[in-house]
């Protein structure tokens, strides 16, 4: 995978696969809106899963657990541009425009939309910034932030209300949560925020909830997912390790046979 990035902020970001693969970061810290150039990407996110294809393009909420998998078309590579919105950039934007949220936002996380001619010009305007990051500075990014802001507010208004929605998660269910979540490889601290908790009240809360540590429940979930769909759904390990939160396949390797006394493959061995 090839990722050019402009400028020290991280506001733009160019990714070109020849072959499938996943993307690193699980937790969205920030608002994101990419243009599928070629090729496609699914993302598995807390809502379900979506397919972004060729010429669509992606509003993502910030504040969330997403995977993505970038596919290359059959007979191309693999192209999306994604601009970061960034909090500061945004209030910056509502402060110079005495924008004020009318509402906090409970739409869905993520939207597939179809790029109007303006922002098709948007995204190849971006070319420049991509190809010599070291020429621009930030007036000229955050201009361009301005710009994407601009027009994704032409496109439908009520996109403010998402934009600059700028309150915390709430304390949520702490049980229910982490249920469904478990399999999302993202630091605790994300777990906390994402269910409206200091890192000291997550902690706290967890062990009255679960009486394990956070490190160790989330361990203990997914080598017992892991067993299971090895066992009972014919799984192969290389094929699952990554869906349950596991960095590599050699971490997974170690922590099964720490837990079940032999790797998946023996395991499997002793089934038969």
């Amino acid at each position: 995978m090839e990722t050019i990035i402009p400028q020290k902020d991280n506001s733009f970001v160019y990714s070109c696969t020849s072959k499938d693969q996943w993307g690193y970061e699980q937790f969205i810290s920030e608002h994101i809106l990419a243009f599928q150039l070629s090729g496609e990407t699914h993302i598995f996110h807390q809502q379900g899963i979506f397919v972004l294809k060729k010429g669509r393009m992606l509003l993502g909420r910030r504040n969330q657990f997403a995977k993505s998998l970038k596919i290359p078309a059959t007979d191309n590579e693999y192209k999306a541009v994604s601009i970061i919105l960034k909090t500061e950039d945004l209030k910056k934007y509502a402060a110079i425009n005495n924008i004020v949220c009318d509402k906090k936002y409970s739409g869905k996380n993520n939207m597939v939309l179809k790029p109007d001619r303006y922002l098709k010009s948007y995204f190849q305007s971006l070319i420049p910034y991509l190809e010599q990051p070291e020429v621009g500075n930030s007036k000229m990014v955050f201009s361009k932030i301005t710009e994407a802001i601009e027009l994704l507010l032409n496109v439908n208004p009520d996109f403010k209300n998402l934009l600059f929605d700028f309150t915390e998660p709430h304390k949520i269910d702490l049980e229910d949560f982490m249920q469904h979540n478990y399999h999302y490889n993202a630091p605790i601290e994300n777990f906390a925020k994402l269910t409206g908790r200091s890192i000291a009240a997550f902690k706290r809360d967890f062990i009255k909830v679960f009486n394990l540590s956070p490190a160790k429940w989330l361990k203990e979930m997914r080598l017992k997912e892991a067993y299971r769909l090895i066992h009972q759904d014919n799984k192969r390990p290389p094929d699952i390790y990554l869906d349950l939160g596991f960095e590599n396949l050699s971490h997974f390797y170690t922590a099964f046979k720490n837990k079940y006394g032999v790797t998946p493959t023996e395991s499997l061995k002793i089934k038969k």
